[in-house]
């Protein structure tokens, strides 16, 4: 009976866990009719750093992602320059949040359980007038989004762009630099 309830407890505790966090989502797309095996130098496409931000994003946070995406770069072997006409590629950013609502419908049986008898397909036809209802539930949440974008310099084309978005709880909505440097070095990883 022990070993029972260890497991159901143990169960209840990894779903907890799972429902508790919201998982960074991270993917990127790459031109492929560019080559970036030799790229060695990369600088900033211009002195702002930031292509674009939603307004409210907090300076602060501003400086500390260009900073880790810098840092990222330069952690994968690349070497920072100050001439962007003299780089092998120039890199960008865009952040923000964006609010969003998400409804879902679930149908429910007429009758007080879940059952596949008389109430739950109705007497009179398929969904008949005994049959089932739905129920329906909104959640409105915040999406915050980072988009890295590398562009080759001779050839003035984008090469890679790398994103990650995650649903932001209001304790999440003004972000570590520790979280920031995590999400940053997960998408920085996949260029290549």
């Amino acid at each position: 009976m022990n070993r029972i309830k260890l497991l159901i407890i143990s169960a209840l505790v990894i779903f907890m866990a799972g429902c508790a966090s919201n998982p960074t989502e991270v993917n990127f797309d790459q031109n492929p009719k560019i080559n970036t095996s030799n790229y060695k130098t990369f600088a900033w496409l211009n002195e702002s750093k930031i292509l674009e931000s939603s307004s409210g994003v907090n300076p602060v946070t501003e400086a500390e992602v260009s900073n880790s995406i810098q840092e990222a770069f330069i952690a994968k072997g690349y070497k920072l320059i100050s001439d962007p006409e003299k780089a092998d590629f120039t890199i960008s950013y865009t952040i923000g949040s964006r609010d969003k609502i998400k409804v879902n419908s679930y149908p429910t049986p007429y009758y007080g359980g879940f059952g596949w008898g008389r109430g739950y397909y109705g007497a009179r036809g398929y969904y008949g007038a005994m049959g089932m209802g739905s129920e329906t539930t909104v959640r409105q949440y915040t999406q915050g989004k980072l988009a890295i974008d590398v562009y080759d310099v001779k050839t003035h084309q984008p090469v890679w762009h790398g994103w990650a978005t995650k649903r932001l709880s209001s304790d999440e909505q003004s972000a570590t630099a520790a979280e920031i440097n995590s999400v940053v070095k997960e998408v920085v990883a996949s260029f290549q």
